[in-house]
């Protein structure tokens, strides 16, 4: 049993974690696809789902030009989003209950940098204590790179955080940097999860056991599922780094 009481910190994904962003990506993609004569279909929302934007490029390049087809989706993607966000239900509560509680709140996003810097100027970039974005961190999701470098940036012990995230790709990052997982979302949730090319391990949802995930070769444990930010709280997260055992998220 751990004798920590709170998070050390609590490490927020961006896109489709804190702000409604999927659908924009997902035009923006869709445009730079049909643009070089590569319309996607429903298989290709599904693999491009929580895929940073350099593997989003290799995906509907298949390879030669990845580097110019990056460059036009961050373009689309910042288009789009300079007409504005919408923070997702329950985020600027849990983000003012994090300030009040003095736990530290990181973003930690797979985007490139002017993405988020343009999504933080709507969201406020005092809510956080640092951002982590592409290109800051050696590699990107789903390797641990961007919260290992997040929490070394906060000088706390990864394994002391708790991540938010909502996609397989994000899962596989911060569980393989130590990080405790709250998934959020039907996409995310734990039938969502293994959908997306997760085995068995140690998800919870609503305090069932419901199998594990194992995304992007990173086997994890500890994962535990909630429909909205609105279900996350100050006790679940304080249970999360100190008690290993099932937790049952608010409803």
């Amino acid at each position: 049993m751990s004798s920590r009481e709170s998070p050390a910190a609590v490490l927020f994904d961006m896109d489709g974690t804190l702000v409604d962003t999927e659908d924009l990506w997902w035009d923006a993609c869709v445009e730079v696809a049909g643009g070089l004569g590569s319309p996607l279909g429903e298989a290709d929302r599904e693999a491009l789902f929580g895929l940073s934007v350099e593997d989003a490029a290799l995906h509907i390049s298949g390879g030669p030009g990845a580097g110019a087809v990056e460059s036009l989706l961050t373009d689309a993607f910042t288009r789009r989003l300079k007409n504005g966000v919408t923070m997702l239900p329950g985020a600027v509560a849990l983000l003012e209950a994090l300030r009040a509680a003095g736990i530290p709140a990181g973003l930690v996003s797979a985007s490139p940098r002017p993405v988020v810097d343009l999504v933080l100027e709507t969201v406020g970039g005092h809510r956080f204590r640092l951002s982590v974005a592409a290109g800051d961190s050696a590699r990107n999701k789903p390797a641990p790179d961007p919260y290992l470098a997040a929490a070394a940036r906060l000088g706390v012990d990864p394994a002391a955080c708790v991540a938010i995230e909502d996609s397989p790709t994000g899962v596989a990052s911060a569980r393989s940097a130590g990080c405790a997982v709250i998934v959020v979302g039907t996409s995310g949730a734990a039938g969502g999860v293994t959908a997306a090319g997760a085995t068995a391990g140690n998800v919870r949802a609503g305090g069932v056991t419901a199998g594990g995930v194992t995304a992007a070769g990173a086997t994890a444990g500890g994962v535990t599922a909630v429909p909205t930010l609105e279900s996350v709280d100050l006790p679940l997260l304080r249970r999360l780094v100190s008690d290993p055992g099932p937790v049952t998220p608010r409803t």
